[in-house]
């Protein structure tokens, strides 16, 4: 992949529209079946949701690094930022409900200059709260306190590191990304994250480097839990492995590099219905930056709405009309259906 600089959106890059990137994607032409005839097969009928447990909100697509694999296409010149008013209606919403867990996410949620009002009302609710951390975010001037800010709120911490060698981490993030990552990881540590008996959780995320689908979790977590203490001391709780959608700007190395097509085919033949079965849209409500209602995070950077009878704004929010509804699906979802499965939670299978 090669190196960025600006989001594709900044760069004026055709692939930064989600219609361009549905036109390849979801092209009826292709030799690829379509999702939903795939997913028939298995008896299934089509993809329907359950009872909502994660009310996952994108905080903005600000993000202080410019990630070659990012689905968000995210980058310090992204502007969308939720506005405080929008978090009022999260949280209107959210009071309706008993959903137990808010996933905040990015870009770098941190970087929504409400971020800390928004947990602390959050956390009145007495919701556990995840906050998607891209770690070199709690070493940036100003950011220095958000560690020991979400500690003492006891939030979950989830964050990328592709690999446990600088080499292949900063290939992916940025050059100098793994020696601030570890950084970040030793001040969470000193706060009690990823250590027995604190009650803090600190997760690690794998995306693999290229055009492959990622390894065994189980497997994986031992070498990165083996090579973090030994060479960093560093410690975590659990390593989710997490499959590269073929959507923004990854889509665009799969083009790029001649890849799409063998790619596309290899998330086809790994289809696997019990993977299928566990995928993050049944229990998960996705809120856009601006309040616009998702049934996944990959779904909303494709701008396909939630259908079918459910609302597609969160001040529309009513929880009746959410849970159970048919799912919004497209192509890219075979990137969750391959092999082990992949969520926002890691492996599904």
């Amino acid at each position: 992949m090669q190196a960025r600089h600006k989001s594709m959106k900044a760069s004026g890059e055709t692939l930064a529209e989600a219609n361009e990137q549905l036109k390849i994607i979801n092209d009826y032409e292709s030799p690829f079946p379509q999702f939903d005839d795939k997913y028939e097969l298995v008896g299934e009928g089509f993809l329907q949701a359950g009872n909502v447990e994660i009310f996952q909100i994108n905080l903005g697509k600000m993000c202080n690094q410019v990630c070659k694999h990012c689905h968000v296409d995210a980058g310090p010149d992204r502007k969308e930022i939720m506005t405080k008013a929008t978090m009022q209606i999260c949280l209107a919403a959210l009071v309706q409900t008993d959903i137990p867990t808010v996933d905040l996410t990015g870009g770098a949620p941190e970087l929504n200059p409400a971020f800390k009002w928004f947990v602390d009302e959050i956390k009145k609710l007495n919701r556990h709260i995840i906050v998607r951390s891209n770690l070199t975010i709690l070493e940036s001037n100003g950011f220095e306190d958000y560690a020991e800010f979400m500690a003492g709120h006891g939030c979950e911490i989830v964050s990328s590191l592709p690999y446990y060698k600088a080499s292949m981490t900063n290939k992916q993030r940025g050059e100098g990304v793994f020696e601030k990552s570890i950084s970040a990881i030793k001040k969470l540590n000193s706060f009690g994250y990823g250590k027995d008996g604190t009650g803090l959780i600190f997760n690690l995320v794998y995306n693999p480097v290229g055009a492959f689908l990622p390894p065994s979790q189980e497997s994986l977590e031992k070498d990165y839990k083996r090579e973090l203490l030994e060479k960093y001391g560093v410690m975590f709780n659990n390593l989710y492995t997490i499959t590269n959608m073929p959507i923004s700007r990854f889509l665009d190395y799969l083009i790029q590099s001649g890849n799409y097509n063998s790619y596309m085919q290899k998330l086809v033949d790994s289809f696997n219905p019990v993977a299928a079965a566990n995928v993050m849209c049944k229990f998960t409500v996705s809120v856009g930056w601006d309040g616009q209602l998702y049934d996944c995070d990959f779904n909303q950077m494709l701008e396909m709405n939630m259908n079918h009878g459910a609302p597609a704004h969160i001040k529309d929010f009513i929880l009746s009309t959410i849970e159970n509804r048919r799912i919004v699906t497209g192509q890219h979802c075979y990137g969750c259906t391959a092999g082990a499965g992949s969520s926002c939670g890691g492996a599904t299978a």
